[in-house]
């Protein structure tokens, strides 16, 4: 079924309390396993009925910001949401008080009790007013960000389309770019730093409710995270600006200098190759090159791209009013996976059907797994692995992507690929910073930024650039605003990958293989476990990552174009 015909309904939270409560009550009246078991049974029917409805609705809303219908669902589940979340909690916490607490775990998983226990960690019934007001406010700032339009050069573009300019071979286009962007940005300063402001303390208010010190502590257990805390993290970003943030320095100067770049600004970050960075055909090319590439992958793979085109499963074009970030999303009910992106005629098109698919590939191979609804994919590092790994994977086929200029392509990824470990840091040290110190002035805030750009990626420069060079790079960030704490998992993820990369340039098969191993066990290990079990160490570990660097700074030197 094609997924722009698959059936809506709204759940309510009527509907949701009477089924929940009910198997919560089963439960703690439970005389044994087996009851306790077949309780679960309705639970999973009502949570799939739940993460269906919610990811469709929310799909419908992306597509068009100011589609009435859609607008008023998502506002209903904006309200409902904490309350339902709540009701899962309560099941949680059912399950993990129970008598049969140890038969249980033999019976299903104890990383699902693990799991659970992260839950009830992360929920408390006193503070889902607080919730809904957290989930306005994030709708407020992605109706702002939707709405904004950008005038360059006499055309009037959302911001997906702006950005295209971004990787102009054409310096002085490039400028003018980054000074529409940022005198854009400045029309909304008061909307933007109030927004985040009031995000900032509703999310300290809720923490401390539940008694933790600060936001930091609970951001942590509302990401779900198993294997690694604050700690482990900390000692991951100082093992990036040691390690990793110096090579990448060293690589994009000298990079630079070949472009004929002396003073690197912000606005050059985005081309890397002389000449100007590979572009893709348009997008019936992308999309007849991944149904080859995806084919010669293997069956599996084959069979995917296959229910994803035939279901019309992608949505990529840009347009007013359209959400501006790119997503996949998962319809469990459907067993259907879903695509969202703006394409804009660069590189990043293809990313689409290589990063996108990844997570889209994963929940086409989970989706029978048994605890598929209960754990998905595990944490969003496990997830981000599945998908920057697979973009990797995906470079034997970039010829039919980007023809003769595949092998740019490929040295161009790559640069970016690692470029990105020390500015996502940026956002994750950025944002303990803000939680840590709740009352902090806008320009405080922006002061920090500057000072991790500094730390982190020295030879950027944003002098000069309207707004930006105030520090406020971080307000188009969505995650910031939208997800805490998320960004730090594209970084770990990104590690992965790159060793991925690695195993595969010695033997394709076997890292193949090892990658379809990973992706298909979904959250039934965690993800320490997982890249243990794919020969990678951690990279929690003192200077886990002084080897990878270098490792990853020859491959470069060796693709050098």
């Amino acid at each position: 079924m094609k997924v722009s015909e698959l059936p809506y309904r709204r759940v309510t939270l009527e509907e949701i309390r009477r089924v929940m409560e009910n198997v919560i009550a089963r439960i703690r009246d439970a005389q044994s396993v087996e009851e306790i078991l077949k309780a679960r049974e309705d639970y999973l029917a009502m949570d799939q009925e739940i993460h269906t409805n919610f990811a469709l609705a929310n799909m419908r809303y992306t597509l068009n910001t100011v589609d009435e219908f859609y607008v008023a669902e998502n506002d209903y589940y904006d309200e409902i949401g904490p309350a339902a979340e709540n009701y899962g909690v309560a099941y949680a916490s059912a399950l993990l008080d129970s008598p049969f607490r140890a038969e249980l775990e033999k019976a299903l998983s104890p990383v699902l009790f693990r799991s659970m226990e992260v839950q009830r960690k992360a929920m408390s019934q006193e503070i889902i007013e607080d919730m809904v007001e957290e989930n306005k406010l994030v709708r407020e700032y992605s109706d702002l960000m939707s709405g904004m339009a950008f005038t360059f050069r006499g055309e009037t573009m959302p911001r997906a389309m702006l950005m295209k300019y971004a990787k102009d071979e054409d310096r002085e286009t490039r400028r003018e770019c980054y000074e529409v962007l940022g005198r854009g940005l400045e029309a909304h300063k008061a909307e933007l730093d109030g927004i985040y402001d009031r995000l900032v303390h509703v999310r300290d208010r809720m923490a401390k409710k539940m008694g933790y010190k600060n936001f930091v502590e609970l951001g942590y257990y509302r990401m779900g995270r198993l294997c690694y805390d604050e700690e482990r993290v900390r000692v991951f970003r100082e093992n990036v600006r040691r390690d990793i943030a110096p090579v990448v320095s060293r690589l994009r100067t000298e990079n630079a200098r070949r472009l004929g770049i002396e003073d690197y600004k912000l606005y050059d970050d985005g081309v890397i190759i002389p000449g100007g960075d590979p572009k893709p055909s348009g997008k019936e090319e992308i999309f007849a090159a991944a149904k080859e590439m995806y084919h010669a992958m293997g069956e599996e793979t084959g069979a995917f791209i296959d229910l994803m085109l035939e279901n019309e499963a992608f949505d990529v074009d840009s347009r007013k009013n359209k959400w501006g970030g790119g997503y996949c999303t998962y319809f469990p009910k459907f067993k259907q996976p879903f695509i969202l992106a703006n394409f804009n005629g660069t590189a990043g098109d293809v990313d689409v059907v290589t990063h996108e698919a990844g997570h889209a590939l994963n929940a086409f191979l989970t989706a029978d797994n048994r605890f598929a609804l209960e754990l998905g994919c595990g944490g969003m590092e496990t997830a981000e692995t599945h998908s920057m790994s697979m973009e990797f994977f995906a470079w034997p086929y970039m010829e039919k992507f980007f023809g003769e200029d595949a092998e740019k392509y490929k040295y161009m990824h790559a640069l970016e690929s690692f470029s990105f470990i020390p500015y996502g840091t940026i956002v994750d040290a950025f944002q303990h910073i803000v939680y840590e110190n709740p009352d902090m002035t806008p320009e405080e805030r922006d002061a920090a930024w500057l000072e991790l750009e500094k730390q982190f990626r020295p030879h950027i420069s944003v002098e000069g650039m309207p707004y930006l060079e105030k520090g406020t790079r971080w307000q188009y960030q969505m995650h910031i605003y939208e997800m805490p704490f998320y960004y730090i998992d594209y970084c770990l993820a990104q590690t992965a990958a790159l060793h991925f990369l690695l195993a595969s340039r010695e033997d394709y098969a076997d890292a193949f293989a090892r990658y379809l191993r990973l992706s298909k066990q979904g959250g039934e290990k965690v993800w320490t476990d997982l890249l243990a079990e794919a020969g990678f160490p951690s990279p929690f570990e003192p200077g886990a990552l002084r080897d990878l660097a270098l490792r990853v700074e020859d491959i470069l030197r060796e693709l050098h174009v």
